[in-house]
């Protein structure tokens, strides 16, 4: 008996991923709530309270490393190297290529706040392709790139402080 089709079967087909009921669930619990970043625990909670799937920690595990290695999720690490996943937006979803895992964000080490990077954004990506590029010429395949930017904010700074604004 055929299996019937889901919203997700494209995206997942056409990167080569398995329909499975687990990453039917998770593709499009994450794509239902793309405004926010989550973490494996947090999705873990979340599918158990609204989908009623369960499932354990390493599969959840395993099947977010395969949906972000595919591009169709993002995954980024803080500082306390904890991942946080989102649906990549459909512009991002190219099976053709390599995967940039979304734009980071700067990460105060003092205060733990985190900002847009408005104005790099443009540059930050460029300098990503070209690397990914540069790789995939000399043979490489499979390519991702996963960028935290960390520093000391203007506000916690000793040198520009709250002194700057004053």
């Amino acid at each position: 008996m055929p299996t019937p089709s889901h919203p997700t079967d494209p995206l997942l087909a056409a990167h080569g991923l398995r329909r499975t009921r687990a990453a039917r669930a998770v593709l499009q619990w994450l794509l239902a709530h793309d405004r926010q970043a989550w973490t494996h625990a947090e999705l873990q909670t979340a599918l158990v309270r609204d989908e009623a799937l369960t499932l354990d920690r390493v599969t959840l595990y395993r099947l977010l490393d395969r949906l972000s290695q595919a591009s169709l999720l993002l995954c980024t690490v803080d500082a306390q190297r904890v991942r946080h996943y989102r649906a990549a937006t459909q512009a991002q979803n190219r099976p053709d290529l390599p995967s940039l895992s979304g734009l980071p964000k700067f990460e105060c080490q003092a205060c733990h706040r985190k900002f847009g990077l408005q104005g790099a954004e443009a540059r930050l990506r460029q300098a990503a392709q070209s690397a990914l590029k540069a790789l995939q010429s000399i043979g490489h395949q499979g390519l991702s790139v996963d960028l935290s930017v960390r520093g000391v904010c203007v506000d916690c700074s000793p040198v520009m402080g709250r002194a700057h604004y004053e």
